[in-house]
């Protein structure tokens, strides 16, 4: 078996040594890559006022040993890390390793209490799919609320400036800067905790109602077994097929969370490494890039390993059934009503002008002569919002569909997408859009190729877990008795599973690509004011949160729209013709009764002789029989 291991796992160690290399070289060429001088840059960060003379610059070039050449640095640099060496600082002159270690400490506290915010909002948006569940009452059950799917589109820094100020400020209860005890984590945490937990609590809930159609679950109701039994295995059912996007949470939350860590003054690993990014000071950006790839490293691989431990027996066995949804969602106005209302606030602003300025209305509240208030520049809030609404979605729907491309085509291949998607997942978005910045050069299609290098991560990871539960379903083993071949088994059983809940996702991640496009713009990267795009509105107006909040909130809104609309709409993605078909093998085709009292589907007439008794003895209502043959698509197996 350790053979087995060792010959299975050694061309996947050597893949993820080799991206780490590229990712590492790639930091360390950051400089040249985007031609500019590191002595300059290093100069700027060191002392702003001192004037670039060339003597001052060939000093600092003789210093660092920068006419060596990028090569003779990587291999030092290399060469050092070998002997547990990081290097020393080229703006302060200490040695890297111990900064990096304790920001990783700091890093890895704020991880752990934002990850238990994240786990207790995820509990609470799943909460009612469970209690239905449990008491077999979810026939006609709407998704979760629109208020997670609100909640999961907050932006990160908006939440922690708008706490920052209520909670720490006015009110006083909680201190609002700094990092010296247990009282000045709780802010942080629920900046980061609260969006990741909605996320991560909509897609529990989308997969929840399939787990209590199982027929394990229709049989234990049957016997009597408490529902909260049945929903405790609903939900270790469930839960490894997100436990890949829960390790991607666990290093977004560390590296990425450098907005809140810039808010709140902490001093973590996201934020030394930006620093470091923006001061070209290459050996902490390389030792914290190094560190956040062996997080995510370790991360991922303890997800992978929690996930065999709770379902590996059924794995190796193919003994799961799919997690397709019992009966297809009823049509809901939801969708047409969010989406009418953002239509309508985009109309009456592209009716009126985004760049008039008027510097004796700044910062106005709402009226009707500015229904959404005024700027800090006296700008109208409403014009600036709607105009930026098509620039905004045009390439955020264009972002989240390539994205969700590659994240499939990747994801049907995970022994090559695992280690990369740890280590894309890694790279903080700001090191990644300086990145393609060195590569592509700076340009309108920056921030567009930035967000897409990273996005796909998270929709392959989730292709994978789900793609390979897949794998070890009942019926796909019997389909694959019966003759199917690799191509028939992905068009008609594999692609039907996964492509509809890694798209509902996508839709979820939607309103934050959106945000990050814009947030890259910020940084100069792409969009440049006086743009109207709505995450520069942000950014823009987010000084004025405690004087003018409603600068603030109405680009906002108009996010939460979107991702109301992504999320109501989204839910009732479905393969075509899929419906039917899932319904039988998720009542095993044996009629059971539901969780509805009505009899299920009498399966699939594989011969033209079934008679009239055996399709009303498959349908008639009771108790399964647990001696009795289950048919699945023409092939009886015992249950």
């Amino acid at each position: 078996m350790l053979k087995a291991v060792i010959r299975g796992g050694a061309p996947v160690l050597l893949w993820r040594a080799a991206l780490v290399a590229v990712l590492l070289c790639g930091v360390g060429l950051l400089p040249w890559l985007s031609r500019t001088d590191p002595a300059l840059t290093v100069l700027k960060a060191r002392s702003a006022e001192r004037a670039p003379t060339p003597e001052v610059l060939d000093a600092i070039r003789a210093q660092l040993g920068l006419d060596s050449g990028p090569l003779k640095l990587l291999g030092d640099w290399f060469g050092g890390l070998l002997h547990g060496d990081a290097g020393r600082s080229w703006i302060s002159g200490a040695e890297v390793t111990p900064s990096v270690l304790q920001a990783i400490g700091v890093s890895l506290l704020l991880m752990g209490g934002s990850l238990a915010v994240a786990v207790l909002t995820a509990g609470a948006v799943c909460a009612r799919t469970l209690r239905l569940g449990a008491g077999r009452r979810l026939d006609g059950r709407r998704p979760a609320g629109t208020g997670s799917a609100l909640l999961s589109t907050l932006p990160d820094f908006l939440t922690a400036s708008v706490l920052a100020a209520v909670v720490g400020v006015q009110l006083g209860w909680l201190p609002a800067l700094g990092w010296y005890g247990p009282q000045w984590m709780v802010l942080p945490a629920l900046s980061l905790g609260l969006p990741a937990g909605a996320l991560l609590g909509r897609m529990l809930d989308d997969l929840l109602p399939g787990a209590f159609a199982e027929q394990w679950a229709l049989a234990a109701a049957a016997r009597g077994v408490p529902g909260r039994s049945i929903a405790r295995q609903a939900l270790r059912r469930c839960v490894p097929g997100l436990l890949p996007n829960f390790g991607l949470f666990v290093v977004g939350l560390t590296g990425g969370a450098v907005a809140v860590e810039q808010v709140f003054d902490i001093p973590g690993l996201g934020r030394l490494t930006l620093q470091a990014a923006v001061a070209q000071d290459l050996p902490v950006l390389q030792a914290g890039t190094l560190a956040l790839v062996l997080l995510a490293a370790i991360a991922g691989g303890a997800a992978r390993l929690t996930a065999r431990l709770l379902i590996g027996p059924a794995l190796r066995d193919g003994a799961l059934l799919s997690l397709h949804r019992p009966t297809p969602p009823r049509p809901t106005t939801l969708p047409l009503l969010y989406g009418g209302l953002l239509l309508a606030v985009v109309a009456l602003g592209l009716a009126r002008d985004p760049l008039r300025l008027d510097t004796t209305a700044r910062l106005q509240s709402p009226s009707w002569t500015h229904p959404f208030g005024t700027d800090g520049l006296g700008r109208d809030v409403l014009a600036r919002v709607g105009h930026g609404a098509l620039s905004t979605l045009a390439l955020a729907l264009a972002v989240s569909a390539t994205a969700l491309v590659l994240g499939v085509l990747l994801g049907l291949l995970p022994r090559v997408s695992g280690p990369l998607v740890d280590t894309v997942n890694a790279v903080p978005p700001v090191l990644a859009a300086l990145l393609v910045t060195g590569v592509a050069g700076s340009g309108p299609s920056t921030p567009a190729l930035a967000v897409t290098a990273v996005a796909w991560a998270p929709l392959a990871a989730h292709t994978s877990a789900l793609l390979q539960q897949e794998r070890a379903t009942t019926h796909l083993t019997a389909t694959r008795a019966l003759g199917a071949g690799p191509l028939q088994l992905l068009r008609h059983e594999l692609l039907p599973a996964v492509l509809p809940p890694v798209i509902r996702h996508a839709l979820l991640r939607l309103p934050g690509v959106a945000l990050a496009l814009a947030a890259l713009g910020f940084l100069g990267l792409g969009a440049q004011p006086p743009s109207p795009e709505w995450g520069l509105l942000l950014s823009e107006n987010q000084p004025y949160a405690e004087r003018a909040p409603w600068a603030v909130l109405a680009p906002a809104s108009a996010l939460a729209l979107l991702g109301a609309v992504a999320v109501t709409g989204g839910g009732g993605v479905r393969w075509p013709g899929r419906p039917r078909r899932a319904r039988r093998r998720e009542t095993g085709e044996t009629g059971e009764t539901g969780e509805t009292g009505e009899t299920g589907e009498t399966g699939e007439t594989e011969t033209k002789t079934k008679t009239k008794t055996e399709a009303t003895t498959a349908t008639r209502p009771g108790p399964p029989d647990p001696d009795r043959p289950i048919r699945a698509e023409g092939v009886t197996s015992d249950a």
